[in-house]
């Protein structure tokens, strides 16, 4: 459970770190079945339902960015996971007693090369009726500010739902020429393999390349207040209530105010973040491909 100061210092700075929360063979068998799943990348070509691959892909050296939400519905171990009392007991502290699943991933971020995630809000993403609204991460490995950890600026999430729009469209990046941030002022969540960062949705974040020899792989957990609906609708109510990991559903969403901007029209680029955020301008964060044509 957390602590008082805990709660009190997500509520003004929008993240926390647990150290150590996921351990032993739990952690041993997420990273088993990780590198099992990266391995049959081999024969996919193209980017599908599960795997977004870096643009340097091959079958022969495969090369995946992330893992997609279809992993919790293919795999029983992520399902599980999702609900681990260790994690759902502290999100009751910050988000009440009734939580449902929106999403996931896993980004890979692998030695070398793994892909920059530039700067962006996750509420940009997915607006609710209110803000109980957070992503959980758990790293697969060792995080320091060599390998790319999450990078947050901190009381963002108290502030602008910034535009994450270029040439009229939703690329899902902020422009950093556009806002008045200081992102000198980031701080990186590092710890050791199996600690979890939080980070409330309206957070600004991102992460910067991959540059170290050693991975930095981090599974990622949304979750929402059973009472926060997502504005842009539900598709299927059976499905939707399915998401519940704890307590009951229910049909009156809670609506509070907070500031909003619709992910419309849509990206010229759907998929994932990283499809998203082709279709950006101005980037902050250097990418493997640009690295690669300096060094030449």
């Amino acid at each position: 459970m957390l602590t008082d100061t805990q709660v009190e210092s997500y509520r003004r700075d929008g993240y926390l770190v647990i150290p150590r929360l996921i351990d032993g063979d739990r952690l041993a068998e997420l990273r088993s079945l990780t590198d099992h799943i990266v391995a049959e990348a081999r024969g996919v070509a193209t980017n599908d339902e599960l795997y977004d691959l870096e643009p340097s892909h091959s079958a022969a050296l495969p090369r995946v960015r992330r893992l997609k939400p279809a992993i919790f519905k293919r795999y029983p171990f992520f399902h599980d996971l999702v609900r681990e009392p260790r994690i759902t007991s502290i999100l009751t502290r910050l988000i009440g007693p009734a939580i449902r699943h929106y999403g996931g991933k896993l980004n890979m971020k692998s030695a070398g090369f793994g892909s920059p995630v530039e700067w962006h809000q996750d509420w940009a993403f997915y607006p609710h009726t209110n803000d109980d609204v957070l992503a959980t991460g758990i790293y697969l490995d060792d995080c320091d500010l060599g390998n790319g950890p999450l990078l947050v600026l901190p009381g963002t999430h108290l502030g602008p739902t910034y535009s994450h729009h270029a040439d009229g469209r939703f690329c899902g990046a902020m422009d950093p020429q556009a806002c008045d941030l200081d992102f000198e002022k980031a701080v990186p969540l590092t710890g050791p393999a199996g600690s979890m960062t939080i980070h409330h949705a309206r957070l600004v974040h991102g992460s910067a390349l991959n540059t170290s020899n050693r991975p930095r792989r981090l599974l990622l957990h949304e979750y929402t207040a059973a009472d926060a609906w997502p504005l842009m609708g539900v598709a299927d109510f059976e499905e939707f209530n399915s998401r519940m990991v704890l307590g009951e559903p229910n049909v009156e969403p809670r609506v509070r105010t907070a500031p909003v901007r619709m992910p419309l029209p849509a990206a010229d680029h759907q998929g994932s973040i990283y499809e998203n955020q082709r279709g950006s301008g101005r980037r902050f964060f250097e990418t493997h491909e640009q690295r690669v044509t300096h060094a030449h």
